[in-house]
């Protein structure tokens, strides 16, 4: 096979084989084809798109690029979510040590930030010391002992998705739902769980701008888990609007703590406990939702989900200082407010433009070799639907 005749293929709008597709995933995974020519491929993909079939092969070779995790000697049952990606989505950090402090293990593979979304890693690496680049068999053993571990992709886990995923972050191919869905859905099955949850968003804010690209993504990655044997479950969520109050690694690692400490935004509470609701019911710890939010919001107040939290960045190497006295932080050099010049409410608050902005501060990588400023970021003072006066703070900003 040539890749230039795969990548001419794709470019004219044609259907990729199974065969050509294993072999461009093959062939870039070891090297022989290279950046510029996956790159075209890519983009190929993103302007003419792929059908179900050919979505559902490339998450299948991407999966097979590399080493399938085995996750058995945990649990029988291993649940596991993700997020397609969003402004401020701090999610994973405050619901991954709810569900462990409920008895539930938690073995979360996450991934660092692309475009303008943020990455559960790149925030947790933001406490001093907390390394998310452990051995897989120190990653198993700290999930036996205090019930979670949450690091980056590690080991040879769907290898191609790993360079695929840098390679469109820095070529404008990020919004494209069979990359999406196979990125996701390669990841999931080659880390061992074997029940998703996945947060599917949707918005200005989002890889999905509407409710109904966003309903057939989720419908595509639950097709996914069907023939992989995972059973899946998708929930939709708003991203018009920057989840919670702060975008930014080390800002949003404190909103999570506060979280963790039962003080959060409506729109986190709500995401929280709705999908942590399905990971207990997949999990088999309950069938009603609503009962298990309520165990959720327990755990939030007696402060069980906080210590857990304590004992995973202790676990991981964080200095746990940092998070008992957040005022140890490093924090921007300025800090710029955002004056409202009129009387009024909130209408809209565009996630999309925000987190370009919080790229442009330093929070995101505009390439995949940049490194990021942990300390800069957004402040958000109002959420759509609240009132302002003239004068008064809209939001601050810190940069260097």
């Amino acid at each position: 096979m040539n890749i230039l005749e795969i990548i001419a293929k794709k470019r004219d709008k044609q259907e990729l084989t199974k065969e050509e597709i294993e072999f461009f995933v093959t062939e870039y995974t070891k090297g022989t084809v290279t950046d510029y020519q996956a790159a075209a491929l890519i983009m190929a993909i993103y302007l003419n798109g792929m059908n179900s079939r050919e979505t559902t092969d490339l998450t299948m070779a991407m999966t097979c690029s590399g080493e399938t995790l085995d996750l058995s000697s945990i649990s029988d049952i291993v649940v596991d979510k993700h997020s397609t990606g969003g402004v401020g989505d701090k999610i994973t950090i405050i619901l991954m040590p709810i569900i462990a402090s409920l008895e539930i293990p938690v073995a979360k593979m996450s991934g660092r930030g692309l475009g303008f979304t943020g990455g559960t890693v790149d925030k947790l690496e933001s406490i001093p010391g907390y390394s998310a680049s452990i051995p897989i068999e120190e990653f198993i053993e700290n999930v036996k002992e205090i019930g979670i571990s949450v690091i980056g992709q590690t080991m040879n886990l769907a290898p191609a998705d790993k360079k695929m995923y840098a390679l469109r972050d820095t070529i404008s191919c990020v919004e494209s739902m069979p990359l999406i869905a196979s990125s996701i859905m390669s990841k999931k099955i080659a880390a061992g769980a074997n029940k998703i949850v996945l947060e599917v968003t949707c918005g200005n804010g989002a890889f999905m701008k509407n409710k109904e690209d966003a309903i057939k993504l989720a419908e595509e990655m639950k097709e996914i888990g069907k023939l992989a044997n995972k059973e899946t479950v998708c929930v939709l969520t708003n991203m018009n609007e920057p989840i919670g109050k702060t975008i930014g690694n080390t800002l949003e690692i404190i909103e999570a703590v506060e979280a963790l400490k039962g003080n959060m935004t409506e729109d986190i509470e709500t995401i929280v406990t709705t999908i942590g609701a399905y990971i207990i019911k997949l999990s088999g710890n309950g069938d009603n939702l609503e009962e298990n939010k309520l165990k959720i919001m327990e755990n939030i107040n007696n402060k069980k989900a906080y210590n857990k939290f304590l004992e995973l960045v202790k676990k991981q190497g964080g200095d746990i200082s940092f998070i008992e006295d957040m005022e140890k932080f490093e924090k921007a050099k300025y800090i710029v407010p955002v004056i409202s010049k009129n009387n009024g409410y909130v209408s809209e608050l565009n996630a999309l433009t925000v987190g370009k902005i919080s790229v442009n501060l330093g929070a995101g990588r505009m390439k995949k070799e940049d490194g990021i400023d942990n300390a800069v970021g957004i402040m958000l003072n109002k959420k759509i639907g609240d009132k302002v006066e003239k004068r008064r703070y809209l939001s601050l900003y810190t940069c260097k």
